[in-house]
């Protein structure tokens, strides 16, 4: 039977199998910056709001780059189906060299955060804070974007299962040195932020290093690090056509979380830390759409390289499908259980407990609303994205994030006076637009397209 034969069962199963391990490294990458939350939720209020203020800067800039990493996947995916090695080479290597650029521009940004973050309107001891996390954490961005990229390159070739235990190893790594490190256990320096900073930088350091050896092991056909140093024009502008607007669609939202992040440090450490909190537990459940939609695009990047509308069409319906399907089990949970997920980021003891469970419980409502039209924003960008579709996408996702929704979050937030309610409120109207916006891209012009084609 073919491919563009297959019923939606066996496409679902498909997408199971190639994006369980996916869905479960997402969520394994997620568990660092979760564990950082929880244990310096633990050690402190201030220094919680500090480093939520601080991985929402650090994870902008982080995912901007990533635009490199990101196209690797479809451009992979389509090239091994023309079992072409030397292209697969090619488009990696070139993502790689421009991962280590892009370090290289962003890290000034982070050695002088504090005066950026003071500039946005940051209470100085919060942006001073950020700055110690910063400094440190900054150091772990070029192997994070070498992981980021040898991820995808391996996704591509659906050797979902090894990213999957390689970034269990990882956050393994970072438990032990965030539990030493922070609170001085096993006789390590009580270091606070510094100590959750360095342990964010070794678990990247140990996720690349596995990840070099398992490519260079297991796939040496490829040979991705021989002659590294080499040059290739053509491909390096390849992957920054396809890249580049990948990076500035993730970073336009990304950083409007960000800027949320912002627009809460306004109303104050308590709404900030409960902000941070509520973030982290939908953050979770939309890894689990990341996953789905690195799925989207492996197999829509197949279905292009074999020119296959069929299984285009089925294979996305199925990745919907199920990305609704995590939506309804992520809004219940959000509804019935909030105060027991946000307890999991306090101290019982917490003076400022009572308000930032209240707001916390406020924020998870809000969350339970926009889990729908983030998932399927998320889900038709993947899409897109496997049909090489990145530019169109790019503005549409800047026009609802940047002109709708962080607006919104000002006017309802400040204006209207609404708060840290408000500020979610126009998260959801901008996440809502664009996820209309894409699919509207998706089914009314790639898909014709590509059938036409």
């Amino acid at each position: 039977m073919t491919k563009t034969e297959m019923t939606y069962v066996q496409h679902g199963r498909s997408v199971l199998v190639l994006g369980l391990p996916l869905v479960g490294g997402h969520l394994a990458q997620f568990a660092i910056g979760l564990t950082d939350t929880i244990m310096m939720g633990w050690y402190g209020v201030s220094e919680l709001a500090a480093m939520t203020l601080a991985g929402s800067f650090f994870f902008s800039l982080l995912l901007f780059g990533s635009g490199f990493a990101f196209a690797v996947m479809p451009m992979v995916a389509e090239f091994a189906t023309q079992d072409d090695d030397q292209q697969i080479r090619r488009s990696t290597r070139m993502a790689l060299w421009w991962s280590l650029l892009f370090f290289a521009s962003v890290m000034p940004l982070m050695w002088f955060s504090g005066t950026i973050l003071g500039a946005m309107g940051q209470e100085p001891d919060v942006a001073a804070n950020a700055q110690i996390y910063l400094r440190i954490a900054g150091w772990g961005m070029l192997p994070a974007l070498g992981v980021m990229v040898l991820k995808s390159y391996l996704a591509g070739l659906e050797h979902t299962r090894i990213v999957l235990w390689i970034t269990l190893a990882s956050a393994v790594v970072n438990i032990i040195a965030n539990y030493a490190l922070i609170f001085g256990n096993w006789g390590a320096p009580e270091l606070g932020l510094q100590g959750a900073a360095i342990a964010s930088v070794l678990s990247t350091l140990a996720g690349v290093a596995l990840t070099i050896l398992y490519a260079i092991r297991k796939l040496p056909h490829h040979q991705l690090f021989v002659r590294f140093w080499k040059p290739d024009t053509d491909m390096f502008m390849r992957v920054f056509k396809l890249g580049f607007p990948i990076g500035l669609t993730t970073l336009a939202e990304v950083a409007l979380f960000a800027f949320s992040a912002v627009l809460m440090g306004w109303l104050g450490e308590v709404p900030l830390a409960a902000h941070g909190a509520a973030l982290q537990i939908a953050s979770a459940t939309f890894m689990m759409h990341v996953g789905l939609s690195n799925v989207a695009t492996i197999r829509a990047g197949n279905a292009k390289g074999r020119g296959d509308p069929p299984h285009l069409v089925r294979g996305s319906k199925v990745v919907i499908f199920m990305s609704l399907c995590l939506v309804a089990i992520a809004t219940a949970a959000f509804l019935i259980f909030p105060e027991a997920l946000l307890g999991i980021f306090f101290d019982p003891n917490e003076a400022h407990l009572d308000e930032l469970l209240r707001i916390g419980t406020i924020l998870l409502a809000l969350a339970a609303l926009f889990q729908l039209v983030d998932a399927m924003q998320v889900i038709h960008l993947g899409l897109l994205r496997g049909l090489m579709d990145t530019k169109v996408p790019m503005v549409m996702a800047a026009f609802a994030y940047w002109i709708i929704g962080l607006p919104s979050a000002y006017v309802f937030g400040f204006v209207v006076g609404w708060g840290a309610v408000g500020i979610w409120i126009g998260l959801v109207v901008g996440l809502g637009l664009a996820a209309v916006l894409l699919a509207w891209r998706f089914w009314t012009h790639a898909v014709p397209r590509f059938g036409t084609a």
